[in-house]
């Protein structure tokens, strides 16, 4: 279990390095969206990135910085990089968006593109990161990531407290992909009585299913991954991740969504 005190710490390091997202209610859908889009590189991953590299010791800073991404983590990873002035590498599939890849670019990163998938990238990068001694920076396989994922869980809770009348969330709903960010919120959410914890649900697509295996089944082993619209959670996920015991004690359940629901969502 990642140590609670890790939050509040994360949330110390991120306050005024990121943007407090907007939390809104949806008479419609009746649900309450975080507006995680409107977060510095338009993604919750700055937060793990940022949190991680900031909780470095200067030494590990300054052996560079590598990591693997479908580009959101790899520009949050970039942008840590600038603040601490350390050089990052980011390892992706030649298949990654080309937009994202120039976004990192121009946030400072050197990209190198490998054959194949995520899983792929993920591999070379580690590779790399032992064989050089730079510093590894997981996008969701390492405890400090995760607490700096956790914070949007802290947020919510407070930005409801300051809406009059709003109820206590019953059920959250958050993307699974290697299971950075829902772990981070199931540790936030485990301070509560068990009696009104919030229900923790994660989505995932069905063209990636790896966690939905994981959470089922106890292995991803025989899963057929298909491009998806939600690239930055497509990839099988690191054998023995932290992430893997997390969900399982922490998330209530894992639906899939078919990609013609995912292009619905996003044009809505």
């Amino acid at each position: 279990m990642i140590p609670p005190e890790w939050l509040d710490q994360a949330a110390r390091r991120l306050e005024g390095q990121i943007e407090r997202t907007p939390l809104t209610y949806d008479p419609g859908l009746n649900l309450y969206l975080k507006w995680e889009n409107r977060q510095v590189t338009g993604s919750f991953k700055i937060r793990g990135a940022l949190n991680k590299v900031l909780a470095l010791e200067p030494w590990e800073q300054q052996r560079g910085l590598v990591t693997a991404s479908a580009g959101n983590h790899g520009q949050g990873v970039a942008i840590a990089g600038r603040r601490v002035n350390a050089p990052v590498i980011v390892f992706a599939s030649e298949h990654a968006v080309p937009t994202k890849l120039e976004a990192m670019r121009q946030l400072g990163a050197e990209i190198r593109l490998v054959s194949g998938g995520y899983e792929a990238a993920e591999r070379d990068a580690q590779v790399y990161a032992h064989h050089t001694g730079a510093t590894w920076v997981s996008p969701y396989n390492d405890g400090q990531v995760i607490a700096g994922q956790a914070t949007i869980a802290l947020e919510i809770l407070d930005q409801l407290a300051e809406v009059e009348g709003a109820p206590s969330p019953r059920v959250i709903i958050a993307p699974g992909g290697g299971g950075g960010l829902i772990s981070g919120i199931g540790v936030a959410l485990n301070r509560f009585d068990p009696a009104s914890r919030p229900l923790l649900v994660g989505a995932q697509s069905e063209a990636s299913p790896f966690f939905h295996a994981l959470f089922y089944r106890g292995s991803q082993a025989g899963v057929v991954e298909l491009e998806s619209l939600a690239d930055g959670l497509a990839g099988a996920v690191e054998d023995g991740s932290i992430t893997i015991p997390l969900i399982r004690s922490l998330v209530d359940r894992i639906v899939l969504v078919q990609e013609e629901e995912i292009a619905m969502a996003i044009a809505w």
